[in-house]
């Protein structure tokens, strides 16, 4: 198997999700860091426009957004299980309102005044401008949650998770699932990179002992490993055949289509390419790129759309 590359920034929360799931399995990485903001030209000669952080790279098959990061990794390596059967159902739909609505909530709260001023302690006017800016554009100029709403928010939803624990170590049980991992990185963010907000966590004493418990566990072996270097490994790889993959068709669009991928929601840049898969949970674009050469570019199928490339 070809090296996994993570590319990805150390103030990450998605990131800090997927680095500690290669700790919990125990594996062997090479970490490529990425701009915080647009532009991000080494990044999208891999994907073709899309942007968001993390990305996983194996040889020349790059994987987008951590739902789908996550079940690739499952597969590599199965054991311990992020996904036990008994729980299967009940951890995606936690992992999905913890990736979505919580972490919308605990942003929000991060990000005011005490403690943009934390995370961008030293960094130039121009520069903490410069990421506000990056950051409207990617919610297309919806507006962000208050930071009094999102106070009052985040503090229900840490009593959930609160509840979620009582009795037991992890959110479902007594080992760690992919719902542990969804839950922990927006509360990671609040802990390690706004301290002066962190107090918000002190009325779930509960949710602070997992905290810990989930920090534990690290994130695995990582090495170093250059931009450059992930792009020539792509341009040096074959992608993975994808032929014999039950399509599933849901849009009326053939397999070799060009086609246009996207986020439903947020970071809404497209990637075109030729449809190779279709399946039940992802979709596969094959591109090439000048830098990279060709590769296979996969996304998830909730949370992104699917449509046919103008003529």
């Amino acid at each position: 198997m070809s090296d996994l590359i993570l590319h990805h920034y150390p103030t990450s929360p998605f990131a800090e999700k997927v680095r500690l799931i290669l700790g919990h399995k125990q594996l062997a990485w090479k970490s490529v860091f990425i701009p915080m903001i647009m532009p991000k030209p080494d990044l999208t000669a891999l994907t073709g426009g899309y942007r968001r952080t993390p990305v996983l790279q194996i040889g020349a098959d790059i994987y987008c957004d951590t739902a789908l990061i996550c079940e690739v990794l499952e597969h590599l390596a199965p054991t311990p299980s992020l996904y036990p059967v008994a729980l299967n159902g009940a951890a995606r739909i936690v992992t999905q309102w913890a990736d979505t609505a919580l972490f919308t909530a605990a942003m929000a709260y991060n990000f005011q005044p005490a403690g943009v001023a934390q995370v961008f302690a030293g960094t130039p006017a121009e520069g903490v401008q410069a990421f506000v800016a990056d950051r409207a554009a990617m919610r297309s100029g919806a507006a962000r949650m208050s930071s009094t709403d999102a106070a009052a928010t985040y503090k229900s939803y840490l009593r959930r998770i609160a509840n979620m624990l009582h009795g037991q170590d992890f959110v479902l049980g007594a080992q760690p699932c992919v719902a542990d991992f969804a839950l922990y990185h927006p509360l990671w963010f609040t802990q390690e990179r706004t301290p002066a907000l962190a107090g918000i966590l002190d009325a779930t004493p509960e949710v602070k002992s997992w905290m810990a418990r989930m920090k534990a566990i690290g994130h695995g072996t990582p090495g170093k490993c250059s931009a450059e270097e992930a792009l020539q490994t792509a341009q040096s790889s074959t992608p993975v055949s994808v032929q014999g993959e039950v399509f599933q068709d849901e849009h009326g669009i053939a397999l070799g289509s060009q086609v246009v991928i996207a986020a439903d929601n947020f970071g809404l840049e497209p990637t075109e390419g030729d449809l190779m898969a279709a399946t039940r949970t992802r979709y596969t674009l094959r591109r090439t790129d000048e830098r990279a050469g060709t590769v296979h570019v996969h996304f998830p199928r909730v949370g992104f759309t699917l449509k046919k490339a103008a003529a």
